[in-house]
């Protein structure tokens, strides 16, 4: 049995097939069937969302109607970024070839496991599989390459379990100086924002600088060329680099950025780049990420090494003056070292569709 898809007069055969699917996706055999086949059409939305993307496809049949599928490549956005495959590789208005497993249930959607590009400047170009074959069962490490850690011995040592109630206060509104200075961009983004702007209400993370201001504790490990430092909030992870490395050349934006830090005495100095747009706090003040934000943080150790002062300067081309926030941390009991609850957006989307706002807020950016 078969059936037909017909796109700009050419035939597209979605072909009922037993083939087995060499690769589970973590909701295969919910979404999809072994069954494969085959769509052609011109895509009309592009979902680039991690940690998986989604291709909306116009296909016209044969008696000139239309329908609408979805493309469901396998992998998520860092599998995307080795294969230099971006959100602007295939856009809107491209015509597209894609083969891959049906859709259950008759539902209008392809798991393509291979997409190829039909138009626009990498006309001709393969994505998928069918390029990039699944090899997690190789091993591809260097046997004679040394992958352990091996601390550092720093004059003044940090790790351990910190607990970042020490000389808290509440992150909103608290950079200094007052008023704001915001340039007249800054101060239009921020006159115009909405609850619903904020990414942290729809669980997104709370990134730096945000997370800087947390009480939430934290536990650092030196792990030799650089550290890594678990915030117990929304259970965050942190990479701050010591051995003076600088960031690929295609190092990508996030919410914690590219930090790298050295010691000068007891101060830690860490700087960070490559942050991704959003706000500095929960009150709205914008954040411009990328080339507009650089950070810079000094963190002070005591003399008895039971406390650190923190400073975080914001340098960022919304304001025209740094932005300064000041916290601590102090040596914390490990018996408070419990993963944080994962964080529900319920509420957030409740509210958005009681304001008529759900559709907008669920828009693919």
């Amino acid at each position: 049995m078969s059936h037909k898809i017909l796109s700009a007069g050419l035939a597209c055969i979605l072909i009922l097939t037993a083939a087995g699917q060499t690769a589970a996706h973590h909701a295969f055999n919910t979404e999809f069937q072994d069954a494969e086949g085959e769509v052609r059409g011109v895509v009309t939305r592009v979902w680039w969302t991690n940690p998986h993307i989604r291709y909306d496809v116009d296909v016209t049949m044969p008696d000139g109607s239309v329908e609408q599928w979805s493309l469901h490549p396998p992998g998520n956005l860092p599998t995307y970024r080795r294969e230099n495959w971006t959100s602007e590789t295939i856009q809107e208005g491209f015509t597209v070839y894609a083969t891959g497993n049906l859709g259950r249930d008759a539902t209008k959607k392809l798991y393509a496991t291979c997409i190829n590009i039909l138009s626009g400047p990498e006309n001709g170009r393969q994505l998928g599989r069918c390029v990039s074959p699944n090899s997690t069962q190789q091993v591809t490490a260097d046997p004679d390459q040394d992958y352990t850690y091996e601390a550092n011995d720093y004059t003044v040592d940090i790790s351990g379990f910190w607990d970042n109630r020490y000389k808290f206060q509440t992150t909103v509104d608290d950079f200094q100086p007052k008023p704001m200075p915001l340039t007249a961009t800054a101060r239009e983004i921020y006159a115009n924002r909405q609850f619903g702007d904020d990414h942290v209400l729809r669980c997104q993370p709370a990134g730096l600088p945000r997370i800087f201001g947390s009480p939430y504790p934290v536990e650092i490990l030196d792990a030799g060329s650089h550290y890594v430092m678990i915030f117990l909030q929304d259970n965050t992870p942190r990479w701050v680099y010591m051995d003076g490395r600088d960031a690929l050349p295609d190092q990508p934006l996030t919410s914690m950025g590219f930090s790298k830090g050295v010691w000068q005495d007891n101060t830690l100095i860490i700087q960070t780049t490559h942050l991704s747009p959003g706000w500095l706090d929960g009150s709205g003040y914008p954040m411009s990420g990328g080339d507009g934000t650089r950070i810079v943080e000094r963190w002070t150790v005591a003399d008895d090494g039971l406390t650190i002062d923190r400073t975080m300067t914001v340098y960022d081309d919304l304001y025209t003056a740094p932005l300064v926030r000041t916290r601590g941390s102090q040596r914390g009991d490990t018996r408070e070292l419990l993963e944080s609850p994962p964080c529900d957006p319920t509420v957030f989307y409740n509210e958005m569709m009681e304001n008529g706002r759900l559709e907008e807020i669920l828009s693919p950016q």
